[in-house]
């Protein structure tokens, strides 16, 4: 468990939380892969345990295609990486790590010479779940509901026009996103405004920490709370199952980040994105 000042109650960005919460990146990771493979055998999705993390193959071009978790179990050796990288190209993929900066010391020095490349950073957003969390306020014109399987398409590619990328609007991605939706610790809010649907997101539950991810705002609704309302949904149904933690990723100094500290979330630390270009 993380560990909390005793007075104000804040949880302290030790390695115990990364390990705790990077652990449960790992659960999802590997369970969008299992779910995926089982729904659409010919997708190649498959997950698998490396590097004292996790490798994540749902498609050359899906962003949910990295490495998870690696180094967060001790030492990592270039045999190791040798194993994580192969994984990748053999798929036909770049070798993508998400790394926590409490991994072992020797993920860095292993990757050193290896041609990796800083590509981009996420700041992981962590909170403990309150007793009571807020609502949608009365009067708003945003409504905020779980979606079924029958939902599917129309929350994926609600999502996928919240991202604004076309990449994750290929017909893989919008298949993996559709996916999301029969993985049984997840659960999905669509967010409704006017009767139109203006965003989403999405929880998965592991040991009492909860996964929001997927959270997003279809452009022509933005600034009117959606994501609020979205957060304020999945963490009412993270009070019911009994969770104590939450995280969520954001890009640094972004909107959503704002968003997230307005509702109680701090940075705990910040990942870089790694890629090894296949030879």
């Amino acid at each position: 468990m993380a560990t909390a000042d005793s007075a104000a109650g804040v949880l302290l960005a030790d390695y115990a939380l990364a390990r705790r919460i990077e652990a449960a990146d790992t659960a999802v990771g590997m369970e969008s892969a299992e779910i995926h493979a089982r729904i659409a055998p010919g997708s190649g999705a498959v997950a698998e345990p490396l590097a004292g993390g996790v490798a994540v193959f749902l498609g050359v071009d899906s962003p949910l295609t990295q490495a998870l978790g690696v180094g967060m179990e001790g030492p990592v050796r270039a045999p190791d990486l040798d194993a994580l990288e192969h994984f990748f190209t053999s798929r036909g993929s770049a070798a993508h790590v998400e790394l926590c900066p409490l991994a072992d010391a020797s993920v860095v020095r292993e990757m050193a010479g290896r041609g990796y490349r800083v590509m981009d950073f996420s700041n992981m957003m962590v909170r403990r779940i309150r007793v009571v969390e807020s609502t949608v306020p009365p009067g708003s014109s945003i409504s905020v509901q779980f979606s079924g399987a029958e939902d599917a398409e129309l929350w994926a590619r609600t999502i996928a026009v919240g991202f604004g990328d076309q990449q994750v609007q290929t017909p893989e991605n919008l298949a993996v996103l559709r996916s999301i939706l029969s993985q049984p610790a997840t659960k999905c809010v669509l967010a409704w405004v006017d009767g139109r649907p203006a965003g989403g997101g999405a929880l998965s539950i592991h040991d009492g920490v909860a996964a929001i991810y997927g959270a997003s705002t279809v452009p022509s609704f933005r600034r009117l709370g959606v994501q609020s309302a979205v957060i304020r949904a999945l963490m009412n149904y993270a009070v019911e199952a009994e969770c104590d933690l939450a995280y969520t990723l954001t890009r640094p100094g972004s909107v959503s980040q704002r968003n997230l500290e307005r509702q109680g979330f701090r940075v705990a630390y910040t990942r870089s994105t790694l890629l090894r270009e296949k030879s």
